[in-house]
């Protein structure tokens, strides 16, 4: 044995990395059919594989410029990046983006802007920007409710994304005065550390399921009455990533606590079929809807990704004819991308949020529907210029996702449903999650929230408003290079916005519905 041992010994090292390559030479040869590239050149067809699975960290650091990248580019992440951690998010000498790029948006500022005198609410809290509508007063719900923000986290579930994820942004929102919507996973109990929530749910009534997977009205009322920060109830019918298709949780991220949240077995994939049991044509929706309302006391609401248009008018003929209906309406635009999907569908299927906002804003519109209604816009809306526009168009409040992750350490890896996250954000793998510390990482999702809306308040003063539920589409124009250089919004989407009833931010702080926890602050 010790001459074996010492014939090993002798053997210089770079044999061992020549013999090495041999056997892999050996294999990509006679072996491996499987890959064309690594038979016809072994060894070093390897190389190929290897830059192709690091191409986009490549691109992303040392390749694409500062405006170029897709979802994100440079510029958005590292704004977010700074606004939550407190740092300077300015930018010197000057934009590097081509204002005349196509859509490039332009907001009018006047000449004298609003000004804040010193008995005025954003004086004392320069980071207050409720909603300026309250979710279900229209419809006499029980418990209506104003959400104290007017930026908040979108639908992701437990399960996509980790606890600590989870938990980091709802400590974030209480500590922000925002809701955090729970996604279609069910209500965990990283949800449940005091901020307000809106319960959602989609084809697959986690949560709130019976055992053969069908809806459970008595369980939905069992979670609202033992979970009092439960707001509102969103149902999803569709969403920007994938509308019209069913998704899958891969077993792979079933632990046992996300099967005992969700109702269903642990280690096994979890199928979100691509339509609803509880109801299947508008009418039937729509008792759904104030069933629910009636048996909680909540508002009820609805989100989904728009593509035709013939039973969003039929459901608003209905609510018409009825005087009833949901209290808020999520509309999620195609670039959305929290959900993973084919390209196929990512790419092509529903329209982007601009173009599929207006359409369902003006059929509301034509039949005197948008007073009672709370429009919530979903779909890259994260940054206060893209708001301005979005409230100018009628949206009462956004809803972020992939900027919420950003904000407390998404790198855009864009390996989500792979459950290989390099944040620990959306991934199942305890040593991946081990990264997140949950203090650090809720003190910044809640900066990221106080800094958009002090931003987006500045530029709001600066058009002249005192909140942004006053913009009117004159107040913004977008190029869209053709004979004028801009055209206003309105008249690139054919109407103009319903004036939102207000009176005062000071009003809007002194509501009895106001949530956010700004009760207990104002008592």
């Amino acid at each position: 044995m010790n001459v074996v041992m010492d014939f090993i010994s002798s053997i210089p090292w770079w044999v061992w990395i020549l013999v090495v390559l041999l056997m892999i030479a050996f294999y990509d040869v006679v072996i491996n059919r499987e890959h064309t590239i690594k038979h016809n050149f072994p060894v070093v067809g390897h190389l190929r594989y290897l830059l192709e699975s690091i191409g986009p960290e490549m691109r992303q650091y040392f390749v694409a410029n500062n405006r170029e990248e897709l979802p994100f580019n440079r510029i958005e992440r590292g704004w977010i990046y700074a606004s939550s951690k407190g740092e300077n998010n300015y930018e010197g000498f000057g934009t590097d983006r081509n204002i005349y790029e196509h859509q490039h948006i332009f907001i009018k500022n006047q000449m004298m802007p609003y000004q804040v005198d010193d008995t005025h609410p954003n004086k004392k809290d320069k980071y207050f920007l409720p909603c300026a509508k309250v979710m279900g007063l229209h419809n006499q719900r029980r418990k209506p409710y104003r959400p104290a923000s007017i930026i908040n986290v979108s639908a992701m579930s437990y399960g996509s994304l980790s606890a600590r994820a989870v938990d980091s942004l709802n400590k974030g929102v209480q500590m922000a005065h925002a809701y955090h919507n729970t996604g279609e996973g069910g209500l965990s109990p990283y949800h449940s550390n005091g901020g307000d929530v809106i319960f959602h749910f989609g084809t697959g009534y986690f949560g709130v399921r019976t055992e053969d997977g069908n809806f459970s009205m008595e369980k939905m009322k069992k979670l609202v009455a033992e979970n009092p920060f439960i707001k509102a109830i969103e149902i999803k019918i569709s969403q920007g990533a994938k509308p019209g298709k069913g998704g899958v949780l891969p077993g792979s991220k079933i632990s046992k606590e996300i099967a005992e949240i969700r109702g269903v077995k642990e280690g096994e994939d979890v199928l979100s079929p691509a339509t609803h049991k509880a109801f299947g044509t508008v009418p039937e929706l729509l008792t759904f809807i104030e069933s629910i309302a009636e048996e909680t006391g909540l508002p009820v609401g609805i989100k989904a990704a728009i593509g035709k248009t013939e039973m969003w008018e039929e459901l608003a003929d209905l609510m018409k004819s009825t005087n009833s209906g949901p209290d808020f309406i999520t509309i999620d635009g195609g670039e959305g991308g929290t959900g993973a999907a084919p390209p196929s569908f990512a790419d092509h299927v529903s329209l982007p949020w601009s173009f599929g906002f207006a359409a369902i804003y003006k059929i509301f519109q034509q039949r005197n529907l948008t007073d009672r209604i709370v429009f919530i816009g979903s779909g890259k809306l994260g940054f206060p210029a893209k708001a301005a526009m979005a409230f100018a168009m009628g949206v009462d409040c956004i809803n972020v996702a992939r900027e919420a992750m950003m904000s407390i350490g998404c790198i855009q890896a864009q390996v989500c449903h792979n459950n290989t996250c390099p944040t620990g954000i959306a991934t199942q793998n305890k040593w991946l999650q081990r990264g997140i510390d949950v203090p650090l990482k809720s003190e910044r999702a809640a900066q990221y929230f106080k800094t958009f809306r002090k931003e987006f308040l500045e530029i709001t003063h600066a058009v002249g408003h005192e909140h942004p539920c006053q913009y009117n589409m004159q107040d913004i124009a977008i190029n869209v290079e053709d004979v004028a250089l801009t055209r206003s919004l309105e008249d690139s989407f054919s109407y103009q916005k319903e004036p939102v009833s207000f009176t005062s931010v000071e009003h809007l702080r002194n509501c009895p519905y106001l949530g956010g926890s700004y009760q207990k602050i104002i008592a």
